[in-house]
């Protein structure tokens, strides 16, 4: 019989080596994938203080024991941010309390603090006795902070360069003895809603400003009631300003000289009928007529008079049976595995 080959025999597959199979199933194996917990120190810190105060108080730092560590380090509490989704009625936790307690944990260094939804007079003097060099303060819909209260606290905020107010229930009075308070301020939010009723004109807010804070920077004034003339007055009490935003201000109307003096003196300007869709809340003009129809819009606005309806008003409950954070345990399970970086 002939030995040569059978030109028809199937030819037979190479075998795969043993350093590919074994490079293949080493990229496959989980215990190959990265572990959150051999990360160095200084990138697990960097990776929590990206979350806010109440995702660590109430998830990250009961990970594990070098978590946790982690999470009493008083640098990473300079900055606190309790910005929370409002639905106070359904939390099982004390915000003020986890509040405080990340105060505590700052050591006296916090620099900047947010608070949103909640907070009272008691919790901004627990802050202030606490941190003497806070720069920023924001309280946004904080309804139990009253006049009273954020004077008392503005003469132990000597360090406050940024101040934000939006959607609180204050006056003017406080705001004047902020500017008398707090000489490096440089930035301030005053934000409300807009409502034409009651009709009102009203320039307290611009004269408090005006008269106080004339080493003013940045001024955000949403849906606020000045006119003209208490407009003019802030461009003449704060002559550094270079950023203003007067959007929702629908009681002021640009004649040729101011929105000349404007446009030649402020760097970033945000007229009243400019767009909103760069704002952070919802940018609400309820039972507004349009100019079109009454003065005349400089700016050739016409639409809805509403442009935004769906606002819920979130009320304030104090009656809650709330229980200590540190024994809530009802938080999302971390994968430490699979993060996507």
């Amino acid at each position: 019989m002939d030995n040569k080959t059978n030109p028809k025999a199937p030819a037979t597959k190479p075998k795969p080596s043993p350093s590919s199979s074994s490079s293949s199933s080493s990229r496959s194996s989980p215990s190959r994938r990265r572990n959150w917990l051999e990360l160095p120190p200084e990138i697990t810190a960097s990776i929590i203080s990206r979350l806010g105060a109440v995702e660590i108080l109430t998830a990250a730092e009961k990970v594990c024991r070098s978590w946790r560590a982690i999470c009493k380090d008083p640098l990473m509490w300079r900055t606190i941010d309790m910005r929370n989704d409002g639905d106070l009625h359904d939390m099982t936790y004390d915000l003020e309390k986890m509040c405080c307690d990340a105060v505590d944990r700052s050591c006296g260094q916090l620099v900047d603090i947010s608070v949103e939804y909640f907070g009272s007079d008691e919790l901004l003097k627990y802050i202030t006795a606490r941190s003497s060099g806070i720069r920023r303060l924001r309280l946004v819909r904080c309804y139990c902070i009253t006049d009273e209260g954020l004077s008392e606290v503005a003469l132990k905020l000597p360090m406050l360069e940024d101040l934000e107010l939006s959607m609180c229930t204050l006056s003017h009075e406080p705001l004047e003895v902020v500017g008398r308070s707090c000489p490096l301020l440089k930035s301030l939010k005053l934000n409300n809603h807009w409502y034409q009723f009651p009709q009102e004109l009203c320039n307290n807010d611009a004269c408090a400003v005006a008269g106080t804070m004339r080493g003013l920077q940045h001024l955000q004034l949403f849906g606020n009631k000045l006119t003209n003339d208490g407009l003019i007055e802030l461009l003449d009490g704060c002559p550094r300003l270079e950023s203003l935003d007067l959007r929702h201000c629908f009681n002021l109307y640009m004649d040729g000289d101011l929105e000349k003096r404007l446009t030649e003196n402020i760097k970033k300007l945000r007229l009243p009928y400019d767009s909103t869709e760069d704002y952070e809340f919802d940018a609400i003009s309820n039972g507004y007529e349009s100019r079109d129809d009454a003065l005349g819009s400089p700016y050739g606005f016409s639409g809805s008079n509403l442009l935004s309806d769906d606002y819920d008003e979130y009320g304030f409950s104090s009656e809650g049976d709330f229980y200590d954070y540190e024994d809530y345990n009802d938080f999302a399970t971390l994968n430490l595995y699979d993060y996507p970086f």
